[in-house]
């Protein structure tokens, strides 16, 4: 259970966030003339997905700074997508980060709480 709670939110946001920002990246490529100039152009709508996958970066080498980074990433982009006056959008695109988030903070607790168990037997 613990190998679990382990990889599932690791893998989980490191695909949505490449999915996600990939999506970014190529959905308005094609207004701009399509091919590599019309992605650099349209590259400013990935930004916040690219912060995202600097999060998961964070969050797979410190589960608890990283889970509450993602919680807090959860916050900031309801606000900025106005995912409050959007049900489905929150449930795509911010309930995913949140849960991985909480996931995160339940793994490192879950750690911690074997490594003080080897303390106290050592």
């Amino acid at each position: 259970m613990k190998q679990i709670l382990y990889w599932l939110p690791r893998i989980v946001i490191l695909v949505f966030a490449l999915l996600v920002f990939v999506f970014a990246l190529l959905s308005g490529a094609a207004d701009y003339g399509g091919g590599l100039k019309g992605i650099l152009m349209n590259s400013p709508n990935a930004i916040p997905w690219l912060v995202l996958l600097g999060i998961v970066y964070i969050a797979w080498k410190w589960e608890k700074v990283g889970g509450w980074m993602l919680i807090v990433i959860s916050i900031i982009f309801t606000v900025f997508f106005n995912a409050w006056e959007h049900i489905g959008i929150f449930l795509i695109l911010i309930l995913p980060i949140l849960l991985m988030g909480i996931l995160f903070l339940i793994s490192s607790k879950l750690k911690n709480i074997k490594k003080n168990k080897k303390l106290r037997i050592g």
